[in-house]
This record gives structure tokens, C-alpha cells and sequence, in this order.
């Protein structure tokens, strides 16, 4: 059960406009390698520690490949790739890698994730709780 509370929030094209309600997540917590690695565990033949021991690594090359200018795909889970932002630069010469102001991970989930969390799939309980 996924809850929800209205959250009001005003018109960025128009804040003369009065705010209008929307419903925004309420997280019920948060799930951890150690939780992930026990659920894992628990499903298969594998021990706690060598599932822990095998997601901590998957994670470590996931990084080590996107720092190689990667694109990581993992079947059934999704895709991960870098993206930048950067200062605008007058000519495409002055762009450089002193240029690069932030970077940050993206993930597009594979076809089945996204299909498996949709409006159908997904039970919502509205709370008052923000």
C-alpha cells in the first residue's frame, strides 16, 4: 500500500494563480543492501553475506564503468548512464573539461519494471501525514 497526501503547489507559469492540490508519496521507510541482501538470501540457496558481498561489487562496477563513459545495462532492471551539466560556453572550442559543473547518475528502468509499477499494480491509501 503506497500512501499519498494533497500537497499544494503553485502555477511556476503563472504564480498570480491560485495553488492547486496534488498528491505526493509518503515514503513508509527504506530499504537497505543489508534488508536486500536478507530478502535475497531468504528466496534462494545463497547466504546473507555472499548476497550482501555480491551486490556491494555489482555496485562498485557499476560505477567503475559509468567513470569509463559507459552506458551499464542491466538486463530486467534498467539502464544506467552519466549525464552533466556544464557552464555555456560562446564557441564549441572553449568547451572543455573545466566546463563540466556537475554530474549526476541516471536510471531508466527496463520494460518489465515499468510495467510491473503502473496505476493497476499499485494500491494508494490517502493520509494526512506530510
Amino acid at each position: 500500500m503506497v500512501k499519498i497526501t494533497p500537497i499544494s503547489k503553485s502555477n511556476p507559469q503563472d504564480r498570480a494563480a491560485d495553488n492547486k492540490f496534488y498528491a505526493q508519496v509518503i515514503s513508509s521507510g527504506k530499504t537497505d543492501l543489508e534488508r536486500l541482501a536478507y530478502l535475497v538470501a531468504h528466496q534462494s540457496t545463497v547466504r546473507e553475506g555472499d548476497c550482501y558481498a555480491v551486490i556491494l561489487s555489482l555496485i562498485h562496477n557499476i560505477v567503475d564503468e559509468l567513470k569509463q563513459g559507459k552506458i551499464v545495462k542491466l538486463d530486467k532492471l534498467g539502464t544506467f548512464n552519466i549525464s552533466v551539466s556544464s557552464e555555456a560556453e560562446e564557441t564549441a572550442d572553449e568547451v572543455t573539461a573545466n566546463s563540466v559543473k556537475d554530474v549526476r547518475i541516471k536510471f531508466r528502468p527496463d520494460k518489465r519494471i515499468k510495467s510491473s509499477l503502473n496505476i493497476k499494480t499499485i494500491n494508494f491509501t490517502t493520509s494526512d501525514k506530510v
